[in-house]
């Protein structure tokens, strides 16, 4: 950015939402970092003993979010930029997986970035410029097994941010879905809901998928410092795009999955215009 903001970056007590939150403060910002322990927001604010806000919040306790929002504007100034990082990961195979598990993630995923974005528009569309980053997932372009309601909750996310970006361009607000593929944070390690195994006709195919997972937790590819070097760069863009992907694993996987696609959309030409009137 090339002079100073205000972000406001929602789940930084540990990975993207804490590197971004630490480079955005060395390069001069002022951030304020959403967390829901006590101790994490002490932490938070000793980052910076002037530009590092801590604020407690649930994204999925709607109803505060709101006036969290409007006091975060009155005391620290406009926000410039909402970055959607608060989030996590629900393994499970989706027979094994209550209701209650599903809809807990697609409310933290989905529903609690939304209830964010609603918050800071009014103020954003009245001032004619702002920006919002969803860090979504490659999981929201490709899916695998074992994570179908993760996936779900990412294909959602990454279907708002392309449709909100459409509605809020003519007000110079930008959006983009950042989607990140396989990084060293907690995703997969403490962060990650594990739905326990009940149903052994899936031990074959999904047991050696689980473990796999499991043993390469902390061993992936990504560096989430660079990650958060590029997110500055992409807040900074004249013109950022709607679409991210960061990671060569998710630019070779989402580039696969739209060759996939294509060759379903080439095979079933016929039948797709058969339905013509």
């Amino acid at each position: 950015m090339s002079s100073s903001k205000t972000l406001l970056i929602t789940g930084v007590s540990s990975g993207f939402g804490r590197a971004l939150a630490q480079q955005a403060l060395e390069a001069g910002h002022k951030v304020v970092g959403t967390v829901r322990q006590p101790d994490d927001l002490m932490a938070f604010e000793a980052l910076h003993a002037s530009r590092a806000f801590g604020r407690r919040l649930d994204v999925t306790e709607w109803a505060s979010i709101d006036a969290v929002v409007a006091e975060i504007e009155s005391t620290v100034g406009p926000i410039d930029v909402l970055v959607n990082n608060a989030g996590y990961g629900h393994e499970g195979l989706l027979e094994e997986s209550s209701m209650a598990d599903i809809r807990r993630q697609f409310d933290v995923n989905v529903f609690g970035g939304v209830a964010m974005i609603k918050a800071v528009l009014p103020a954003m569309r009245q001032r004619r410029q702002g920006r919002i980053l969803n860090i979504t997932s490659m999981g929201g372009y490709i899916t695998m097994p074992g994570i179908t309601d993760y996936c779900g909750s990412k294909f959602a996310m990454v279907g708002v941010s392309e449709a909100l970006g459409k509605e809020l361009r003519p007000f110079n607000i930008f959006v983009t879905s950042v989607a990140p593929g396989s990084f060293r944070t907690d995703w997969a390690g403490r962060s990650m809901v594990r739905t326990l195994r009940s149903i052994a006709d899936y031990d074959a195919s999904f047991d050696p998928i689980r473990k796999a997972r499991l043993e390469k937790s902390g061993k992936q590819l990504g560096d989430p410092k660079k990650a958060a070097a590029a997110i500055l760069r992409v807040i900074d863009a004249e013109q950022p795009p709607a679409h991210l992907l960061l990671g060569s694993d998710a630019l070779k996987l989402v580039r696969e999955q739209l060759q996939a696609l294509q060759r379903d959309i080439d095979a079933w030409e016929s039948l797709t215009r058969s339905t013509d009137g």
